[in-house]
């Protein structure tokens, strides 16, 4: 929940700054600020802001679809759970912890250890194999 507020905040910000441009557009010829600005005569021009906002609103379309993909494959790579490959540690909130610790901390479970079938399977070969082998005598 928290990533997709984030999310949201950053792409409410880049509304209110395209909007802000649109009602900066309308303000110019609304308020005659060319004329106070630069002396010229005043000849409210509507097409222009009209042109100026169709043009503002396909940008502000084009970057709100770029930023909104940008983020969904931002917090899709931050979903990955990063695990050292030689120790099985987890990092979690920047601190590596063993698995144990990391379900505890992350989930609040509980933790036991145990073996699947598949390892259980081939300790079991590993054992009957030594068994099997002459010992040596020193």
């Amino acid at each position: 929940m928290k990533g997709l507020k984030g999310r949201n905040s950053i792409l409410w910000v880049e509304a209110c700054g395209f909007s802000l441009l649109i009602v900066m557009s309308w303000l110019t010829e609304a308020l005659k600020i060319p004329h106070y600005l630069f002396g010229d005569p005043f000849v409210p021009n509507w097409h222009r802001a009209i042109l100026r906002t169709v043009v503002i609103i396909l940008i502000w379309a084009w970057v709100y679809m770029i930023t909104r993909r940008l983020l969904k494959r931002l917090h899709y790579l931050e979903d990955f759970l990063r695990i050292c490959s030689w120790c099985r540690r987890v990092c979690y909130n920047d601190e590596w912890l063993g698995l144990e610790n990391y379900f505890n901390s992350k989930f609040a479970t509980r933790t036991s250890h145990g073996m699947c079938p598949d390892c259980l399977k081939k300790k079991v070969a590993e054992l009957a194999q030594q068994e099997n082998q002459p010992k040596r005598e020193k």
